[in-house]
């Protein structure tokens, strides 16, 4: 029993680490759309996905480290990397060919998403505002979420046409916020 709980901690500890830092994202300034109308931004690699045995420690580990960022900037940040993660999640589960996991974790990419925009008002209100290089990675990152959710309408068998209508209605409505900002 005690060597059990060594390897929990253990692994908590090897789990949490990536956590600790946050992603900077830095934008060039250089155009965000390319010839072929690709987005140029690049997702976080995803790291363990919902079907993994393990995620519901990641899930744990997530909630954790959103419960314990207290400004507001950081956890904006925060929100954009576990939205971005979500959204490459979706993407790798597709190709896998677990569809509603995908739609599910395209989902929530956008729910944190939506979470990024009020957060970033009340910081502001607080005379703490983003820098506009911060802003600018959200807008692509909306972008490249919007690339995503139009290839997956593709992709995806017609069943999930509604979901993912769905989904564009909230991508839409972050696009929406970020442009107040």
């Amino acid at each position: 029993m005690k060597n059990l709980s060594r390897i929990i901690i253990v692994l908590f500890i090897i789990i949490t680490l990536p956590a600790v830092g946050y992603f900077v994202m830095e934008s060039s300034g250089a155009t965000a759309v390319t010839p072929d109308q690709k987005v140029i931004y690049d997702l976080p690699y995803p790291g363990l996905l919902s079907d993994h045995p393990l995620y519901y420690v990641k899930i744990v580990r997530d909630r954790i480290t959103e419960f314990l960022t207290r400004d507001n900037l950081k956890k904006a940040q925060l929100y954009l990397l576990y939205s971005d993660k979500r959204a490459a999640m979706a993407v790798t589960l597709a190709t896998k060919g677990k569809n509603s996991q995908a739609i599910d974790a395209l989902s929530k990419a956008e729910k944190y998403f939506l979470k990024i925009a009020p957060l970033l008002k009340e910081a502001k209100e607080q005379g703490n505002s983003a820098e506009s290089n911060f802003i600018e990675t959200l807008k692509l990152s909306n972008a490249k979420h919007k690339e995503l959710i139009g290839e997956l309408i593709k992709a995806l068998p017609t069943g999930f046409d509604e979901q993912l209508r769905q989904i564009e209605a909230l991508n839409l409505q972050v696009k929406r916020d970020l442009e107040s900002l």
